[in-house]
C-alpha cells in the first residue's frame, strides 16, 4: 500500500485553497472593472503580485478556465428550478427564466467576460440544453408522440434565450425585467404548444403538469 506523504497532501490542499481564493478575487475584480479586467487588476484585488498569482495557475488560459469553472458552479446552483421543475408549464418556464435573468443582471460583467469564450472551459449552455432535451423528449414520449423534435427544440430554445437576454443586457431600452420574462415565457410555450398540438396533444399551460414518468403512468 502506497504511503501518502502528509506534507505533500497538506501542500496540495493549500494550493487548492489559494487557487480558490484567487478565483474569488478574480470574480470580484470582474464585477468591479468589467469584462476587460486585466491580470494586474485581479492580482491587485487578491493582494499579491502578478508573478505570484501565476505560481498557482498555468498561465492566463488556466486562470480563465478556473474562473469559468467557478461561474459554472454558481449558475448550476442558482438554476435549481431547471434541474427540478414543478408546477404548471407556465410556472416551470417563467421560474427558470426569471431565475436566469436575475443571475445575469447580478453578474452582467461576468456574463460578458465568459461570452468571449474560454477554451476548454465548462459547457454550461450545453449542459442546460442536454438536460432540457431529456425533459422534452421524456414528455413527448409520455404523450405517445415522436420524441425526435425534443433535442432540436431544447438546443434552439437555449440559443434563443441566450441571444435575447444578452441583447437585453446590452440594450434594455424600455423593456423591464418582468416584461422580458413574460415575453420569453410566452414564446417558449408557443413553440412547445405548437409541437404538442401537431401531435394532437393539448395542454393547459396554467394547470400543474406532472413529470414525464408520472404522465406515462397515468392516473393511479
Amino acid at each position: 500500500m502506497t504511503k501518502v506523504d502528509g506534507r505533500a497532501a497538506r501542500w496540495a490542499g493549500q494550493q487548492e485553497r489559494r487557487r480558490a481564493e484567487f478565483v474569488d478575487a478574480a470574480l470580484a475584480a470582474i464585477a468591479e472593472h468589467g469584462p476587460d479586467v486585466s491580470t494586474e487588476q485581479i492580482a491587485e484585488r487578491a493582494g499579491v503580485a502578478r508573478t505570484r498569482l501565476y505560481r498557482h495557475f498555468d498561465g492566463a488560459a488556466d486562470l480563465r478556465r478556473a474562473i469559468a469553472q467557478r461561474a459554472a458552479e454558481l449558475v448550476t446552483a442558482d438554476l435549481a428550478p431547471l434541474w427540478h421543475p414543478e408546477g404548471s408549464p407556465n410556472e416551470m418556464i417563467s421560474t427558470v427564466i426569471s431565475t436566469h435573468l436575475r443571475w445575469l443582471t447580478e453578474h452582467a460583467a461576468l456574463h460578458r467576460y465568459l461570452a468571449r469564450g474560454v477554451p476548454d472551459g465548462p459547457d454550461v449552455r450545453g449542459a442546460i440544453a442536454r438536460h432540457l432535451s431529456g425533459l422534452f423528449t421524456g414528455y413527448l414520449t409520455a404523450f405517445g408522440l415522436d420524441p425526435a423534435p425534443g433535442d432540436t427544440i431544447a438546443f434552439g430554445l437555449v440559443g434563443y434565450v441566450e441571444s435575447a437576454t444578452t441583447r437585453w443586457l446590452d440594450h434594455p431600452g424600455a423593456l423591464t425585467l418582468p416584461q422580458l420574462t413574460g415575453q420569453l415565457t410566452g414564446t417558449i410555450w408557443a413553440m412547445l404548444d405548437h409541437t404538442l398540438r401537431a401531435g394532437g396533444v393539448t395542454l393547459d399551460p396554467d394547470r400543474p403538469l406532472p413529470l414525464p414518468d408520472e404522465v406515462s403512468r397515468g392516473p393511479s
